[in-house]
């Protein structure tokens, strides 16, 4: 017999409550909660059969055989490298990232070329009709006869074709917009949601077919509806950048199946995306050596190292609050380097606009990028150039220290393949030498100043930055 509840849903949290309440109790977000009604039919024998499960016993971990596991091939390095080296039978990936980013177009591109090289590819679109589709690959180039276009929100419908066409990959743009006509609420609900993504991850795992969904993000940036979402799918990739700059990020926050440290670089063109096989010579194209307040920090993007340029401009203000501004790096960090550069350096910028810029729109959370941002802050002051062949590692501490980086040797040959000669970093062992780098091991803030940019002239005005 069929039961109908009546219950009120978090959409933020996706907790479940038996009255309406103006605040969820959960995650404490105001006017969440939605009422939702749901049937609940209870089988004859009451017992119910997961949705994963291969065989009626538990089997011993020594049986069983992962022989015939292989990893697919997407065809691109860029998406194979975040995947952890390729795409896994059976797994659900889920796609993010904020609307216009590419995610959509990445997704065409992906299935086309696996509709090349492995067979029949679903492309399901739930927002887009299918002459819609045609126009974008058209203007791709991609053109493949093994790749079909489905335009339909209803899941039930879209799960009977699944069935139908058996096909090697199947993608559907998007989650948010897909229902089930059996649950009682609106589409990108959270019932909807968690319900939509289950019955896709049950096709994939009985059908060993691996799919692709793509998700909606929140104006924080995380993905839309409920938590749980990222919980039941296999891997959760977010494609970052900013709109207005034509590269693009790939980054891997999990993954059951390799690493989640890893990240791709592609370029958004008119011919789509395109992949970057070497970012840190691209982010440094344009660069203008020799600079004041120019520099260059090595990153790390799980074991990738990039070589970014940060730019740094000081200017004199007669406001009581000068700006503290900074475009791909974190506000609070920005004004910790401030602070430490007035209190163990000495320099006056209590009456100085600071702005700091990652070229590229990249966005730099690594707190080995420290140094590279406090000497072009202190460059631009002291309108002081640096050497162009220099390049800056080392997280600051609060006393103006310089503390140890990870994989610093791994940084350092980067660097040198891109030309650089010159390294500033804290004092640590290397296990093979650079002959080709001259490295410069600091201990502190103030002695990389005093080093690279010279001591400030005896009758330096103070507060204003010298001509």
């Amino acid at each position: 017999m069929a039961k109908t509840r009546t219950h009120y849903i978090c959409q933020q949290c996706g907790a479940q409550h038996t009255r309406w309440m103006g605040r969820c109790t959960e995650c404490g977000t105001w006017d969440s909660l939605v009422e939702e009604r749901s049937s609940h039919v209870t089988a004859p024998n009451g017992r119910k059969r997961g949705i994963v499960a291969e065989s009626d016993t538990p089997i011993l971990l020594t049986q069983i055989s992962a022989d015939d596991t292989k990893r697919l091939k997407m065809g691109g390095a860029e998406l194979q490298r975040v995947l952890g080296g390729g795409l896994v039978p059976g797994s659900v990936v889920l796609v993010g990232g904020d609307p216009g980013i590419g995610k959509s177009t990445l997704l065409i591109q992906v299935a086309a070329e696996f509709a090349r090289t492995h067979g029949k590819t679903l492309y399901v679109s739930a927002e887009e009709s299918a002459r819609q589709i045609k126009l974008r690959a058209d203007r791709l180039g991609l053109m493949t006869d093994d790749l079909y276009v489905y335009s339909e929100t209803s899941l039930d419908a879209i799960l009977e074709q699944m069935q139908q066409l058996q096909p090697a990959l199947v993608i559907v743009d998007s989650i948010q917009t897909v229902y089930l006509e059996d649950v009682g609420s609106a589409a990108g609900s959270v019932s909807q949601v968690r319900e939509g993504a289950l019955r896709l991850l049950q096709f994939a795992k009985q059908r060993n077919t691996p799919i692709f969904l793509v998700g909606h993000v929140t104006k924080e940036g995380a993905i839309a509806g409920p938590r749980v979402l990222e919980h039941i799918v296999d891997a959760v990739l977010y494609l970052e950048g900013e709109r207005f700059h034509q590269y693009r990020l790939l980054r891997g926050v999990k993954n059951r199946f390799g690493s989640t440290n890893e990240v791709g670089v592609f370029e958004m063109t008119q011919l789509g995306m395109r992949e970057v096989p070497n970012p840190s010579e691209v982010f440094l194209a344009e660069r203008s050596a020799g600079t004041p307040g120019s520099t260059v920090a090595v990153m790390l993007e799980g074991t990738r190292p990039l070589l970014i340029e940060v730019q740094a401009l000081t200017s004199h203000t007669g406001n009581a609050q000068p700006r503290r501004t900074a475009n791909g790096f974190d506000v609070n960090r920005l004004l910790m380097l401030v602070a430490v550069l007035s209190k163990r350096v000495g320099l006056p910028l209590f009456n100085q606009d600071i702005y700091v810029n990652i070229v590229g729109g990249m966005r730099i959370s690594e707190p080995a990028a420290d140094l590279a941002v406090a000497l072009a802050i202190a460059s631009s002051f002291r309108n002081a150039r640096t050497d162009p062949d220099l390049v800056l590692i080392g997280e600051i501490g609060l006393s103006g220290e310089l503390r140890s980086v990870s994989q610093l040797e791994r940084r350092l040959s980067e660097a040198v393949k891109l030309g650089f000669r010159h390294a500033v970093a804290p004092p640590a062992p290397l296990n093979s030498s650079l002959p080709d780098l001259h490295l410069i091991a600091a201990r502190s803030l103030s002695e990389v100043v005093t080093q690279i940019l010279g001591r400030a002239s005896a009758n330096e005005p103070t507060g204003t930055s010298p001509s």
